[in-house]
């Protein structure tokens, strides 16, 4: 497993979170497998604390599913789940899109349409994790530059299980969400109209509610 691999021991219950995260998301761990912290605790190189920590927060947030003394398994893709996600980042998104517009910097825009420039040429290529990383670093400028640490928290949470079922999608021959619409968010930011700005925000997040259908 690419994302399973041995890692620098600090902050190793966040490097442990992230490894596992990821290797979810990409499906390596794929749904209904049935995870053991001693076996992925080798597999990373650490102790087993910290991926029993990292095992926690993913059954937070909806990754991962416990029975005590029984078993730790992935969760299966369950298309309510990820349409009720869709539905609090997308919102969460035009949240820190309206505040975001009117502070955006030269620098931030080059930023959006650096990785959206890396999107479409992700997308041409059938690169899903190129793809995918262009599109979350394309809207992160957008909540970082909203300052709102609660909306990226949450985002931050949630957007693990969409981009799960994206992949999953786009490997079975799905389309990718359209560079053209990333062109008219950018155009509209440039441009300081935020209303445009927000109205295509949604339509971006409202095409992952209906990925679930």
């Amino acid at each position: 497993m690419e994302a399973i691999r041995p890692v620098p021991r600090t902050l190793l219950r966040d490097r442990a979170y992230a490894a596992i995260r990821d290797a979810i998301v990409a499906g390596e761990l794929e749904p209904g497998a049935v995870v053991r912290d001693a076996d992925l605790a080798e597999r990373l190189g650490l102790s087993r604390a910290p991926v029993r920590e990292a095992f926690s927060r993913l059954v937070d947030e909806g990754l991962l599913e416990s029975k005590p003394q029984s078993y730790t398994r992935v969760t299966p893709l369950v298309a309510a789940d990820v349409r009720d996600a869709a539905a609090v980042v997308g919102a969460l998104h035009e949240l820190v899109t309206r505040t975001a517009v009117p502070r955006l910097t030269d620098a931030d825009l080059a930023v959006m349409r650096a990785a959206n420039e890396r999107f479409a040429a992700a997308v041409r290529a059938g690169d899903v994790d190129a793809a995918l990383r262009a599109d979350d670093d394309l809207h992160d400028v957008l909540v970082r530059a909203s300052g709102n640490r609660a909306a990226a928290a949450t985002v931050a949470r949630y957007t693990p299980l969409i981009r799960r079922l994206e992949r999953r999608r786009f490997g079975e021959g799905g389309n990718c969400r359209s560079a053209g619409l990333h062109e008219r968010l950018i155009d509209a930011c440039a441009a300081g109209d935020t209303a445009e700005a927000v109205r295509v925000t949604a339509e971006i997040w409202r095409g992952l509610e209906e990925l679930a259908d």
